[in-house]
């Protein structure tokens, strides 16, 4: 019989290794809320078969494999999590609205900072590391790939596990893990975004465009948005299938149906998958109080904005750690 005393130590060894599940499963489904769940179910799975635990391999090892195998079974019954640039081709008229779907889609999540940096902090390297795998792009990108590809090119790459322990961790042959590898290497190739220089959400530049980027909002200045926004910028906005890519469409949209007036929007700073975001708050009339509206993801290089990605969703406000509402 095991004893509250195992039980603690057991809560005490794998508690260390959530976080980092966590942002794994976040890549593997795309969305933080399963992502979640994944690691409870993990981890009392982990519970429940200690007693088989032989210590053929680290706790870290065994707990992920059983993640990654609960991802494979949630992929396996449900439709990929997706962007609306996954979807279709960009939108040509500014006055189109990006006015939800109808369609039943599964979209993608943007991750709080909060899963990567507990509250007492963590190594700078460890967390910029951390940042540079779950960008909102590779994210997005990853989900494209075959759910056991995505393991595969996961495991071996982000997590630099050889190829012998991800065909155990997976139940497969190493002939198998490496041409899942290929494979998925030369998918990833065709669909990820050109890669540009990083720049850290905490990094004097990105601070200085989301300020800018907050108070062009606020002010409803759509002339200082388009000095930010970069000469191909893209414009998404989920849930809708609807987005626009080009400074000028961009632009005309925002002037058009967006920043109307000002006073409408209250903006509050954040960092989103690694990238400088803002929790976005929004009121009618300026007799309203501010209710939270979206989460907004900026993807920057020293000087621009490339992409623009709200999540129009409130309760993303509130996972992020603020509040519902806002004093007018």
């Amino acid at each position: 019989m095991i004893s509250s005393d195992d039980r603690d130590q057991f809560l005490e060894d794998t508690d260390q290794y959530r976080r980092e599940l966590i942002a794994h499963c976040y890549k593997m489904v795309g969305s933080l809320h399963e992502a979640e769940d994944i690691v409870q179910e993990t981890l009392l799975r982990a519970w429940r078969k200690q007693e088989s635990f032989e210590g053929r391999s680290s706790m870290r090892t065994w707990l992920y494999r059983i993640a990654t195998n609960q991802c494979l079974t949630v992929l396996g019954s449900r439709q990929r999590r997706v962007l609306p640039s996954g979807l279709l081709g960009p939108g040509q008229d500014p006055d189109v609205p990006m006015a939800p779907t109808s369609e039943d889609r599964l979209w993608l999540d943007p991750l709080p900072e909060s899963v990567l940096v507990p509250a007492g902090g963590e190594d700078p390297a460890d967390v910029v590391a951390a940042r540079s795998s779950l960008r909102l792009a590779l994210v997005a990108s990853l989900q494209h790939l075959a759910p056991r590809q995505r393991a595969v090119l996961i495991l071996r790459e982000s997590l630099g596990y050889p190829a012998s322990e991800v065909a155990e961790m997976l139940e497969m042959s190493v002939p198998a893990v490496r041409s899942a590898l290929q494979r998925a290497r030369a998918r990833i190739g065709d669909i990820a975004p050109a890669t540009d220089e990083v720049v850290e959400p905490d990094s004097p530049e990105a601070r200085a465009i989301l300020n800018r980027y907050m108070d062009a909002f606020e002010r409803a200045d759509v002339e200082a948005m388009n000095e930010l926004l970069r000469s191909d910028a893209k414009l998404e906005f989920v849930p809708s299938e609807v987005w626009f890519q080009g400074k000028v469409t961009c632009v005309g949209h925002l002037r058009g149906r967006v920043m109307t007036e000002p006073g409408l929007y209250r903006m509050l700073p954040t960092i989103a998958n690694g990238q400088p975001a803002a929790a976005a708050y929004y009121r009618p009339t300026t007799d309203d109080d501010f209710a939270a509206f979206a989460i907004a993801v900026l993807t920057v290089d020293r000087q621009h904005i490339r992409a623009l990605t709200v999540f129009a969703e409130p309760e993303l406000v509130t996972r992020f750690g603020f509040p519902r509402t806002q004093p007018a």
